[in-house]
Formats: structure tokens, C-alpha cells, sequence
């Protein structure tokens, strides 16, 4: 693995940064794919589709200008935006996946640096959102449609699940699927990412018996909040019932094994009759009929918020070695995550993505991951040499230096972030919308009272 100062050097010397020009050529010819010697070869294509998302998602008939503007000499700007969204098209997604693939197993090693540790283990965070496109046939066939929208009047919405090392922000995964899928359907794909011992920190999704097996078979480690509607209680022998049997309301499921100080308790969580729908059958089958897990609770006071009681169940069983202190701690970090994902959707404006077909959309969605993996490399080098953590560094000044830095420029001092572990903001706008009424009706139906108006003005 190249050293980060050797990386950012190759962000600088060529537009493809980390991503040489011999290493697209290679992985097309891998999936099979031809091309003619023209203008928008594979590897130039990619590199401006880099650019295009580094300025901000721009729209296609902008990138000849951006291709002037950074004077590559092998991308002379005589194309037009047609035939560089044809470009993009004959690259097959294969090829897409393939270099965001490579670039992640490029970075892994940074996730296994001593200081990236967490008593050893290496920490990730799991998480779901949402992405919009454009109203065609095809994705709204893809990816469905939110409910209660009359046709023509909305856009299709995709799922998105990210997988983000937690010392890092390094993105290891990213699974779009249908709308209505759910934050477990892609967990699985997510799993082959990790190795044994890693430790993966996401919210009560997540904490249900199926996945916490799932983890255990795998060697792997969960710390989640404890599932909404599952009952804990930390008294010392407390009874339980299983499903099938009779029980009280209130009763915990879980039997309770031995208390490992003040509400911090090894309990015994057993396999529902009924196999959720996001794991096959097969997979289901594998999993043993009971777990041994960690359930502890703790009130914390948060500026702002006042106090917050946080029940946790985790499958790091050792009360010495991880102390209730380090996995609340561990746990209070998983907000990072909602930081990373708004930086993809909100920074680099990923909330609405333009490719009108399912195919150019995942395209456009490894771009966008390949090209965030890319601004945090810069992101680690600016901590190194500034020597704070990389979680003050400004993602948005990293970005920017990434859109306007030419080949050769030194990276400057990033601006570091004020340390604010409490800060709060309120999820509001302050600017005004425009006063403009909603589409409730399809548009070729709204022109036509607009025509019906003019005629009887």
C-alpha cells in the first residue's frame, strides 16, 4: 500500500488521481470491454466524470468546459455533451463497480493503522438513507415510488445503505436497492467487507436476534441500541417466556445469565419461529437457536438535550477489557455517520442523482463513492501534517481544494474545525422558499388549464 504523501502526490499529477490511466484500461479489458483510439477513451471519461462530481454534480454539457478549464493535455474540450454522455454509457457498470471495488481495497490498509483502532478491533458504521432521480419508466420499474404520490406529480426514490469505517470516514460500501427494501436487505453484502473481530456500531435496526447471530457466526462484533419493542430489565433472575409459551405483559424474551455490575448483564437471546424476510432460508437455518449477548444502560447528559438513557445491546462480552465507558463512548460516535452522509448528499449534492436510467444511475452512484473516498484521502494527509484528527479537518474545504487544485499544487493547511462534541442545530431553513404551489395534478394536465385560462382572459 502506498504511503498517503505518494497518494496525494498522485491525486496531483494527473487528473485520474489514485486512479491510473492503466488501471481503467485494465479492469475494462477484465469485463471484456473494447474501444476505438477517439477523443473519450475509458480512461478519460472517467476522469472527467471525477471532475464533473468534484464541481458540484454539474450537468453534462458543462464538462467540455471543465476539461478547458483544467488543460489536461490528453482531453481536448471539442466534444459535446452528448457524445460524453455516450461515453459514459458504453462503459459497461461492471467497470464502475470494479474501480470503486479496487480503490476500497486500496484504502483498507488505512483502517488497520494502530491509531485507527478501538482496543484493537477495527470500528464501522452501518446506516440507511435515501436518494432521489429523475421520473422515468425505467427507475421508477427500479427503484419505486414514494406512497400517496399521483402519477406525475413525484420522483422515484432510491435506498441507501453505506458502510463507513468509523476512525476513518473512509466508505467501504455503498447498496442501492428498491425504495421499501430496508436498512437489513443489503446487510449481508455489507458483511463481506468486514473481517474477523471488526466491530460494527449502527442504530436498533440493527439489533435484532438475526443479525447479532449473523455477526457471531462470522466472528464479527455489533453495538447497537437495544430494538424499540424488546424488553430489558436488569433484575437479578427475572423471569422470561419464549415464543410459543405463555407470558405476562412486560415480560422480557431474553433469560436472564449474569450480572456484570450496575445494568450491565449477560443475557441469552433466542431464535424466533417466523425467518425475517431479508435473509434466505438457508442462511436462517445456520444460525444456532440462542445467543449469549451484553445488554447495559446508562443516562448521559448532553448539552442542549438534557438527559438521555441509552439502552445497549452488544456481543463484546468482556466487562473488563470493554468497560461501559468505552462502549458508551463508542456508541455516542455513531452520529459520524449522519456528518458523512450529509457531506454525499448535501456537499456533494448526491440527494438527487440525473442519470435517467437504472444502469447510469448505480454508475453514477460509484462515482460518487469513489470520488468522497478520494476528498478524504486528501482529508487524512491534511491531518497528518497538521497533526489533529482527521474528524476536524473540513470535509468542505478538502472538496474545494479537490475542484480547483491543478497538477503539481501543494496542499495548503486545511481549515480545522472547532472541537464542538455537543453541538446541536435544528433541522430548518432560514431562507424562504419561493411562494409556488405544489404539483398535484401531472403537468401535460396543468398546461392544459393554464391554456384554458388564457383562452377565457
Amino acid at each position: 500500500m502506498a504511503s498517503m504523501a505518494s497518494l496525494l502526490q498522485r491525486i496531483k499529477d494527473n487528473p485520474l488521481g489514485i486512479i491510473s490511466h492503466e488501471l481503467v484500461e485494465s479492469v475494462c479489458r477484465e469485463h471484456g470491454h473494447t474501444w476505438r483510439d477517439r477523443e473519450l477513451d475509458p480512461a478519460t471519461t472517467i476522469a472527467l466524470f471525477l471532475q464533473q462530481i468534484v464541481g458540484g454534480n454539474t450537468p453534462c454539457s458543462e464538462v467540455r468546459h471543465i476539461a478547458a478549464a483544467m488543460d489536461w493535455p490528453d482531453a481536448v474540450p471539442r466534444f459535446t455533451a452528448q457524445a460524453y454522455c455516450d461515453a459514459r454509457i458504453r462503459l459497461p457498470l461492471a467497470v464502475y463497480q470494479t474501480l470503486l471495488d479496487r480503490v476500497c481495497q486500496g484504502i483498507v490498509p488505512l483502517t488497520r493503522r494502530p491509531e485507527n483502532l478501538w482496543h484493537g478491533h477495527r470500528t464501522f458504521h452501518l446506516d440507511g438513507s435515501t436518494f432521489s432521480m429523475p421520473d422515468t419508466a425505467n427507475l421508477r420499474k427500479a427503484f419505486g415510488m414514494p406512497s400517496g404520490q399521483k402519477k406525475g406529480c413525484g420522483f422515484p426514490v432510491a435506498h441507501l445503505l453505506v458502510l463507513f469505517s468509523a476512525a476513518t470516514g473512509l466508505l467501504l460500501d455503498v447498496i442501492a436497492s428498491p425504495m421499501y427494501s430496508g436498512d437489513l436487505a443489503g446487510t449481508p453484502a455489507a458483511h463481506l467487507h468486514l473481517s474477523s473481530g471488526d466491530i460494527l456500531v449502527a442504530d436498533d435496526n440493527f439489533s435484532g436476534y438475526t443479525h447479532l447471530a449473523m455477526l457471531q457466526n462470522k466472528g464479527l462484533h455489533g453495538l447497537f441500541p437495544v430494538h424499540h419493542l424488546r424488553i430489558v430489565d436488569f433484575k437479578k433472575g427475572r423471569p422470561h417466556f419464549r415464543d410459543g409459551q405463555d407470558g405476562v405483559k412486560g415480560m422480557p424474551r431474553s433469560r436472564w445469565i449474569k450480572s456484570l455490575g450496575k445494568e450491565d448483564q449477560l443475557v441469552e437471546y433466542f431464535k424466533p419461529k417466523d425467518k425475517p424476510a431479508w435473509v434466505s432460508q438457508e442462511q436462517y437455518d445456520a444460525l444456532p437457536d440462542s445467543i449469549i449477548v451484553r445488554e447495559l444502560r446508562r443516562t448521559v447528559v448532553r448539552p442542549g438535550l438534557g438527559k438521555i438513557t441509552l439502552v445497549m445491546v452488544t456481543t463484546l462480552l468482556d466487562a473488563k477489557k470493554y468497560t461501559v465507558k468505552d462502549l458508551l463512548e463508542l456508541r455516542l460516535r455513531r452520529w459520524d455517520v449522519e456528518t458523512n452522509i450529509g457531506h454525499m448528499k448535501t456537499t456533494m449534492k448526491m440527494d438527487v442523482l440525473r442519470c435517467k436510467s437504472e444502469q447510469g444511475v448505480r454508475k453514477e452512484l460509484a462515482m460518487f463513492a469513489l470520488t468522497y473516498n478520494l476528498v478524504r484521502t486528501v482529508m487524512m494527509e491534511a491531518s497528518r501534517r497538521q497533526e489533529v484528527p482527521v474528524s476536524r479537518i473540513s470535509f468542505v474545504d478538502a472538496y474545494k481544494w479537490m475542484r480547483h487544485a491543478r497538477p503539481g499544487d501543494v496542499l495548503p493547511a486545511l481549515i480545522v474545525n472547532p472541537y464542538r462534541p455537543d453541538r446541536i442545530e435544528p433541522r430548518c431553513r432560514k431562507r424562504r422558499p419561493k411562494q409556488y404551489d405544489l404539483m398535484t395534478k401531472p403537468r401535460e394536465e396543468l398546461r392544459k388549464l393554464l391554456k384554458n385560462k388564457r383562452k377565457k382572459a
